[in-house]
């Protein structure tokens, strides 16, 4: 193994100041999500982001996918028995993190997670894959398991349960799966520079409290040391 201390990437990105910032969180981030998403950005998986939660049984972190952003907030779907579902239960504050290494450029967002409306979720997992739908139903997710011979034997016999038909509701959503929507009241956006002088542009919430990410009028902008 390499020695971790001697990697290093000076960031060459370009100055990112408060002129540059668009007037609300939704506006930045669909920017710097698009440009991210280009074919050129490097960026592999561009919807990943980590998920840390602090429970009865302390601080955890996750990489889940985002599978929605509006001005309400941000949306990630998840087994309701889980860990993460868990620790939300017990206290909704969430940090969420993106992390575009091509651009060399973060976004960072602290907030409060909800139960989404369980119309809502249906209809999410209405649009996913037969294989993804089948998958949320033999996963007992974050309990242990004894190999994963037993998990596939139940996904074969979910299957068999409800056989691919190629339509929409042959696989209903489980009654343990569902959405969460982080509303945010904090949202930095990072950019790398050259010798470590990054550039940290903050939307807060002017109240403290979780704000629509589409109205400028709710946010302040500061400007951090890196």
């Amino acid at each position: 193994m390499e020695d971790p201390a001697q990697r290093r990437v000076d960031y060459g990105g370009r100055d990112f100041d408060v002129a540059d910032l668009a007037p609300t969180p939704l506006e930045q981030f669909s920017r710097w999500y698009s440009q991210a998403a280009e074919p050129g950005a490097a960026v592999g998986e561009v919807n990943a982001m980590t998920v840390s939660t602090a429970g009865p049984d302390g601080v955890s972190s996750r990489t889940v996918l985002l599978k929605g952003v509006d001005g309400r907030g941000f949306v990630f779907y998840t087994n309701q028995r889980s860990r993460k579902a868990s620790a939300i239960a017990a206290d909704p504050r969430v940090a969420l993190l993106f992390c575009w290494h091509g651009p060399h450029r973060q976004v960072a967002v602290r907030g409060v997670a909800s139960v989404l409306p369980r119309p809502e979720t249906e209809a999410y997992f209405a649009s996913r894959p037969y294989g993804s739908r089948i998958g949320a139903w033999a996963s007992e997710q974050s309990r242990p398991i004894a190999s994963a011979r037993e998990l596939h034997e139940r996904e074969a016999e979910l299957r068999r349960r409800w056989p691919d038909t190629g339509s929409a509701d042959d696989v209903p959503a489980p009654p343990h799966w569902g959405g969460y929507l982080v509303a945010a009241r904090e949202v930095e956006f990072w950019q790398g520079r050259t010798s470590r002088l990054h550039d940290r542009l903050v939307h807060l919430s002017r109240d403290g409290e979780p704000a629509r990410l589409d109205d400028p009028g709710a946010w302040r902008v500061e400007r951090r040391q890196p």
